[in-house]
């Protein structure tokens, strides 16, 4: 005989909260958002029978004792849909919950209403029963709302003509009296709680401007360079590591295993004698030059981004003090750095797996604190996928409890849910793919997977058109052309993107056939950079469109158009969400003109007919939903960001 189980102690909840939206991994992590931006929350509530329900969203914004409560209505094309918005006002993580109850007074009321309008004559009974249900409501109520409820009993419970006594009870004045002293009782709420990590606008939108300071005269040189910086619309410079630099097995010109005399070295090889991660190198400045530079830097409107590499050359004072923070062979021998066919035998990775990770942590995250302390609140973490996530969680929740504006980058180019599962513990931002997406399928798809999946809830993606390790073959053949199609590429499909310096020369010679190394790298020796590449005037076009056009401030609205030409990519931003639209066409073939047919989708609720404004030839064209003619030549202007008159 099979075993019966007794039913619950206590009856269980009759009202259900179903798929609620926004929650990541059953609530595991929370949704990104950024500051100023609306939270749209949903959910699926349900209750047995025909009671009329009332719900609210709760929000508590981080820090605050207090509650606020918003509340919810019923979706129009999903009657069990309800759905509530609250505006962010605050950085860090914010608590939102959802809880439903059942109005008695109401349930009565529209039951009362299917009666009168089914013509049931006598309705003495159910008028008994309302005034009962109004009158327990009454108890806890005072002031002006307590005497529209006694005119409503005294009425009821008169001998008044039925007809009066129904219309007393359906007042409107009582229904809004009724609704400002809720009886939650019996009421579900929402377990666990939602949560909305958000941040400052520079973790959604910003260029960046990747350059090593030694090749720009240090600190100083960066300094004197600030106003041209901000000229050319650039949000974040990021500097590579700015430690000492070791000594032991540093790598020569092109990554020559010995170093020549006066080679610099790689700055990822990170301390010496001169101190490790909390040091400068001496050749760039000193810490106030540094503190100088983020202040200057700041007022042209300039945040200065470091690279926060946790691994050190054989000459870091920790190797010395913490031996056991490091890997050893069953030899005894260090293990430096691999990742096949690259080696790093200038670089000792730390251990994580270290029996004193406790105090490595501890130290680790005093580094960060230590930069913050000199005026960073921006980090681009090398390698972030080679450390436990449990400490990357850890780490950026202790920091942005200090300061909830810090922002980090993760740079990991790795597995797809590798990279994913980093965006959810907390980095800010994300490198991505798209270095090495190149045709329109390419694009299409995985900017589309960005835009319109669950990614978009956490992933900000930062689409870098070049790096220091990465020159693709796409931009090694491609001449300047290729050059500027990524360019506009990058800066139109993204609201976060950089450039690597040598990339506004057009610098495109790998190390060797088949490499995305470059000839000559700047990561092992110093070169002379200078503000004067010939593509600096369409990189501050761009940045100043993106100023200027809210739609490419965000990527929830891209839509892609077909083009019946694979070699040209068309795209509207802004249309869905009224932000004023922005067209995007690009010619992907730097070797020929291209022409097609840009086919604008007739549900992005633009006019039949309309106007483009080319802001970056200033020419117009008139164009409608539908088809529209392209011819795109890379030896002039490889494409076309035309805004949408109005």
């Amino acid at each position: 005989m099979t075993s019966r189980t007794r039913p619950p102690l206590t009856a269980p909840p009759r009202i259900r909260i179903e798929r609620p939206q926004p929650l990541l991994d059953c609530g595991r992590y929370p949704v990104k958002r950024s500051l100023g931006e609306t939270v749209v929350v949903e959910a699926d509530i349900l209750r047995d029978g025909h009671e009329q329900l009332v719900a609210v969203l709760r929000h508590r914004p981080p820090g605050a004792r207090d509650v606020f409560e918003v509340p919810m209505e019923r979706r129009q094309d999903q009657p069990d849909r309800w759905v509530a918005a609250f505006p962010t006002t605050a950085l860090g993580l914010h608590e939102v919950a959802v809880e439903a109850w059942v109005d008695r007074v109401a349930s009565w009321q529209d039951e009362l209403v299917r009666k009168v309008a089914a013509h049931q004559e006598d309705l003495t009974s159910e008028l008994v029963e309302g005034a009962e249900l109004i009158a327990a409501r009454a108890a806890s109520m005072q002031g002006e709302d307590r005497a529209v409820v006694e005119r409503v009993l005294a009425t009821l419970r008169s001998d008044a003509p039925q007809e009066e006594r129904v219309q007393a009870a359906l007042a409107e004045e009582l229904g809004a009296a009724l609704a400002r002293h809720p009886d939650r009782s019996g009421s579900t709420r929402l377990d666990p709680a939602l949560t909305v990590d958000v941040d400052r606008e520079r973790a959604r939108f910003g260029t960046w401007y990747e350059l090593f300071p030694r090749s720009w005269g240090g600190f100083a040189g960066v300094e004197r360079e600030l106003p041209r910086f901000a000229e050319l619309g650039v949000d974040v410079l990021y500097f590579p590591p700015i430690h000492p630099i070791g000594r032991t097995h540093r790598k020569g010109r092109n990554n020559a295993e010995t170093a020549a005399p006066g080679d610099p070295g790689s700055p990822w090889a990170i301390g010496s004698e001169e101190g490790g991660h909390t040091a400068i190198h001496p050749e760039l400045g000193t810490l106030e030059d540094l503190r100088r530079l983020t202040a200057r830097a700041a007022e042209h409107g300039i945040e200065i981004a470091l690279d926060l590499a946790l691994q050190c050359s054989p000459d870091h004072p920790w190797l010395r003090e913490h031996p056991e923070w490091f890997e050893r062979r069953p030899d005894g021998t260090l293990k430096y750095a691999e990742n096949p066919p690259k080696r790093y035998q200038d670089i000792y990775n730390l251990s994580f797996d270290t029996p004193a990770w406790a105090e490595l942590w501890e130290t680790l995250l005093g580094v960060v604190l230590y930069w913050m302390e000199q005026g960073i609140r921006i980090f681009r973490v090398d390698n972030p996928h080679t450390k436990p996530l449990g400490f990357w969680e850890w780490l950026i929740r202790e920091v942005r409890a200090v300061d909830p504006g810090v922002i980090f980058l993760s740079e990991a180019f790795t597995r797809p849910a590798l990279m994913q599962v980093l965006a959810k513990s907390g980095f800010s931002q994300s490198y991505t793919y798209f270095t090495w997406r190149n045709s329109r399928r390419e694009l299409t798809e995985y900017l589309t997977e960005l835009a319109t999946s669950e990614m978009r809830e956490y992933f900000r993606p930062n689409l870098f058109a070049n790096t220091p390790d990465i020159l693709t073959e796409y931009l090694q053949r491609g001449g300047r052309p290729a050059f500027e199609a990524r360019l506009v590429l990058a800066a139109t499909l993204s609201p976060s993107y950089g450039i690597y310096s040598g990339f506004e020369h057009c610098e495109n010679v790998p190390l060797a056939e088949g490499s995305e190394e470059y000839l000559d790298s700047e990561k092992y020796e110093i070169k002379q950079r200078t503000l004067d590449g010939p593509l600096l005037p369409l990189f501050a076009r761009l940045n100043a469109i993106r100023r200027e056009h809210e739609a490419l401030q965000w990527l929830d609205d891209l839509v892609f158009c077909e083009t019946e030409n694979e070699s040209l990519i068309a795209y509207v931003k802004g249309a869905t969400t009224g932000r004023g639209a922005v067209v995007c066409c690009v010619n992907l073939d730097p070797h020929r003109p291209q022409e097609g047919v840009v086919t604008i989708p007739h549900d992005l609720g633009l006019p039949h007919a309309f106007t483009v404004h080319d802001l970056l030839t200033d020419a117009a064209y008139p164009w409608q939903v539908g088809r529209n003619y392209v011819r795109l030549d890379p030896a002039a202007v490889p494409a076309h960001v035309m805004r949408v008159e109005p």
